[in-house]
């Protein structure tokens, strides 16, 4: 990937086989990334009168990435978006559930090993700061990850210095500085040039550009989606803020408690949300007409316990539609271009506002 676009540098055979991209396996039309009934649960200890219990992060997650494309991720805070996103990374491993990537099973034999799955995907966290080792300068930062892979010092070092120039920092400048010398977006674009020097296939952003200023978030998301295109990349965008996954992404996952609620393109779920939940989120976000002005909070309550979740639908309890089948069943997420957990939007539910099956209309019209 970084070799087409600096194919100057002088590299090792042994350089070019550590770095060179993960080739396409399954071709275009193979998922990049498969995730089927992710399952993430901790433990919790038991305290003095002998009750513990089992926190439901991620509780039966499936999904698809193509390749080229912009997933994102929006949810409440604890819904279990940042445990997923670590879980797809394979930096905390699941209960259950599989992970494919382009076609190769992560953790199976004859598949992909996780040291594989490490490299090909690359993690940008939301605190630039913490992110950062502050005894390194900025080209040992860039350079410990191909040295570690088994890159020589002189390649790892040149890559050090392309990979900062791809994300707009000048190398003689920032190549010996700390990372205290940096603002906030200078910082994050070192940490997305970490990633770059693995010559990853997929990055997974999590809620990294959340703590910028506005100005500098867009100067970062731009970044992001040139380096998409330059460097065919995929990318799983999870971020808080919707007008900003609105302007990245091509499809949009809904998480509620640890569950997928909606997914589905990105113009469809900002313009025709199916779930109440995605409904909600969208109607919170602040106007900037004053004679729209909300007199009313679109979603009332705080999210369920995900230490004891409410049983069959678990958005239930705060939803003006629920009947009593949302509570003895749990809605399917369903197929299709734009599915939706809702027993609402299903016609077999027996859910009240549910269509009318397609057998029904059919015998409606025959009469």
């Amino acid at each position: 990937m970084l070799q087409r676009l600096f194919p100057q540098t002088r590299r090792t055979p042994v350089d070019e086989a550590l770095l060179a991209p993960m080739p396409d396996v399954g071709g275009p039309r193979q998922p990049l990334l498969i995730v089927e009934n992710l399952v993430k649960h901790f433990a919790l200890e038991r305290g003095p009168g002998g009750v513990g219990g089992m926190v439901r992060a991620v509780d039966g997650v499936g999904f698809r990435v193509a390749k080229g494309e912009t997933l994102g991720v929006v949810g409440e805070s604890g819904c279990g978006k940042s445990t997923m996103a670590r879980v797809l990374m394979q930096l905390t491993r699941q209960d259950a559930g599989t992970l494919v990537f382009d076609g190769l099973e992560v953790g199976t034999r004859g598949g992909m090993s996780v040291r594989e799955l490490q490299r090909a995907a690359q993690m940008v966290f939301q605190d630039s700061h913490a992110s950062l080792n502050p005894r390194l300068t900025l080209e040992q930062t860039i350079a410990f990850g191909p040295r570690a892979a088994g890159a020589s010092r002189a390649t790892a070092r040149a890559l050090a210095h392309e990979t900062l120039g791809l994300v707009g920092l000048a190398p003689l400048g920032f190549a010996g500085r700390y990372p205290h010398e940096l603002s906030g977006g200078q910082r994050q674009r070192v940490n997305i040039a970490r990633a770059l020097a693995m010559s990853p296939r997929l990055m997974i952003l999590d809620e990294s550009v959340s703590a910028l200023d506005k100005s500098i978030e867009a100067q970062i998301l731009n970044l992001l989606q040139d380096l998409r295109e330059r460097l065919a990349l995929t990318y799983v965008f999870i971020s808080h803020d919707l007008n900003v996954v609105r302007y990245v992404s091509d499809r949009v996952l809904v998480m509620y408690l640890g569950k997928v609620v909606e997914i589905g393109p990105v113009r469809d779920i900002y313009e025709a949300p199916r779930h109440p939940y995605t409904q909600a989120l969208l109607a919170s976000r602040p106007s900037m007409d004053p004679r729209r002005r909300r007199e009313q909070a679109p979603l009332s309550g705080d999210p369920p316990s995900p230490i004891d979740p409410p049983s069959g639908c678990r958005f239930r309890t705060r939803c003006a539609i629920a009947d009593e089948v949302c509570a003895r069943v749990e809605p399917r997420l369903g197929d299709g271009p734009h599915p939706v957990a809702c027993h609402a939007a299903d016609p077999r539910s027996g859910h009240p506002l549910a269509p009318a099956p397609a057998a029904t209309l059919a015998a409606a019209g025959a009469a």
